[in-house]
């Protein structure tokens, strides 16, 4: 496999010239629209995440145009970049929702971003769907999660592990919340099954040398490494692990790696090879949506550089049921919208069977785990109907629709 660089990878993708316009405004149409905003990172710390998620968030609009459109209009998308910078994205959400007018808004990697957009959106009740998986807890009747939450994913690849590896574990994370809150479920789900974390670090995302770390990982002699690590500058620590001979001394598991789906093709198979993962989708997923799903992404990027991702066909199913919800209520409005997808409607998606549970507005989804091999990730387990139970431990939307917070979940 050829090892491709972060800057091949933005030439290749296109994001290298979106990041150039002079104008953050991406792709504009007609007035007599109805429009969508897109706000991903097409530059910046996380660009190789978000020029993924965008392209599909175009594929789905694309699909519902030919399709007819919505309520007799063509859909239009606003996208902006904001080049992983927050204060971009905060600028960039108030004019979604004031400038533009936007009636939903598809967008946000992190945790900061979510909860620098988050709020904006909700005071002009600007509708959001967060596609991202994350730590839990969100608790906001304008927004609808359909990423992952550790519930769903931590709790079932740390038992895995365990039972495959051993009970001492040594954490590596991101330093801001989804790595910290990560951490600490965990810590949890490690102690639960008989374990112990022996150690946890955390790592600002510009940080991309790790040899310390590795060399207190090599003394420590844990069973396995909970990897929590996000973005391109952490991806540095699976190349300096299987540089350091480490990967067939002690193995790793991440709750993150192969999320944004450039890592496999960033990564050597050398380097890549044998980490464990658990998310909501992989393309191994065998059933027709799927099938379909990935020949209309090949056909409408045929020179992809990027493998698909929970975080991208999440992207995806964001916009599809969003377009179905319109056209049972007959309406853009958010609360027509609600009543719509709360009422336990199962959609048929390529990651499986999903629906958004009317207590949290969380995704209800089919959640696997996997091996990389060759850079593909191959389904070892999977577990149908998972419910974002950490979310549910503190989030009511039923009893306090007006709630407007991201509760921290005390473990």
């Amino acid at each position: 496999m050829t090892k491709l660089s972060r800057r091949n990878f933005l030439y290749t993708t296109g994001a290298a010239a979106a990041a150039t316009l002079a104008s953050p405004l991406v792709a504009r149409a007609g007035t007599d629209t109805i429009k969508v905003g897109g706000l991903h990172d097409l530059s910046g710390a996380l660009d190789s995440t978000g020029v993924p998620m965008n392209q599909v968030f175009q594929l789905a609009i694309k699909e519902i145009n030919d399709a007819g459109g919505l309520l007799g209009k063509q859909v239009e998308a606003v996208i902006y970049d904001p080049q992983s910078n927050m204060s971009l994205y905060s600028q960039y959400a108030t004019q979604l929702a004031l400038k533009d007018k936007v009636d939903v808004v598809m967008g946000g990697i992190t945790s900061a971003s979510r909860e620098t957009i988050r709020p904006i959106f909700h005071r002009y009740n600007t509708f959001y769907f967060y596609n991202t998986q994350y730590e839990g807890g969100v608790c906001d009747r304008n927004e609808i999660t359909l990423g992952t939450t550790p519930a769903q994913t931590v709790k079932r690849v740390i038992p895995y592990a365990m039972n495959l590896y051993g009970k001492k574990v040594y954490t590596v994370a991101a330093d801001y919340n989804y790595g910290h809150i990560t951490a600490a479920w965990v810590k949890r789900y490690v102690e639960e099954n008989g374990g112990e974390v022996i150690a946890t670090e955390f790592f600002p995302l510009d940080v991309a040398q790790f040899g310390s770390t590795i060399s207190k990982i090599q003394g420590a002699k844990p069973d396995f490494v909970l990897s929590a690590m996000v973005g391109t500058s952490h991806l540095g620590f699976y190349r300096q692990w299987a540089a350091a001979g480490m990967k067939s001394q002690i193995p790793i598991v991440s709750t993150v790696y192969g999320a944004g789906g450039t890592e496999q093709v960033i990564l050597t198979h050398e380097e890549s090879d044998g980490i464990i993962a658990s998310f909501g989708y992989f393309e191994a997923i065998d059933n027709p949506t799927n099938k379909a799903f990935l020949e209309k992404v090949a056909q409408e990027y045929p020179d992809k550089k990027w493998v698909m991702s929970e975080i991208s066909e999440v992207t995806y199913e964001g916009m599809k049921i969003w377009a179905d919800a319109v056209k049972e209520a007959g309406s853009t409005k958010r609360d027509a919208l609600l009543e719509v997808l709360t009422s336990g409607k199962t959609y048929d998606m390529p990651a499986g069977k999903v629906k958004i549970d009317p207590k949290t507005q969380h995704a209800v989804r089919d959640v696997y785990i996997a091996t990389c091999k060759d850079g593909v990730f191959g389904i070892n387990e999977t577990f149908p109907d998972s419910q974002p139970e950490d979310t549910q431990m503190v989030c009511d939307l039923i009893k306090d629709p007006k709630s407007n917070t991201q509760y921290e979940i005390s473990l």
